[in-house]
């Protein structure tokens, strides 16, 4: 069974990795249709699915440490 301690660490890993990525991902997007670049709108898009999705999988990470 996971400890408080492993799910605080989650939590907080999840956010800032999401968060860093998904504001990557929309920042650089973003710098790049405002100049003209129609293949920015390619990371905007999914910025925030794949942000989310980084959360999912460090949670089956955890999850796989429960007893059966």
């Amino acid at each position: 069974m996971p400890t408080r301690e492993e799910i605080l660490v989650l939590g907080l890993t999840a956010g800032v990795l999401g968060s860093l990525v998904g504001g990557l991902m929309l920042g650089v997007g973003l710098g790049l249709a405002v100049n003209g670049a129609h293949v920015g709108w390619l990371l905007v898009l999914p910025a925030a699915p794949v942000s989310g999705l980084l959360g999912y999988i460090l949670a089956r990470r955890l999850a796989r440490q429960l007893p059966k």
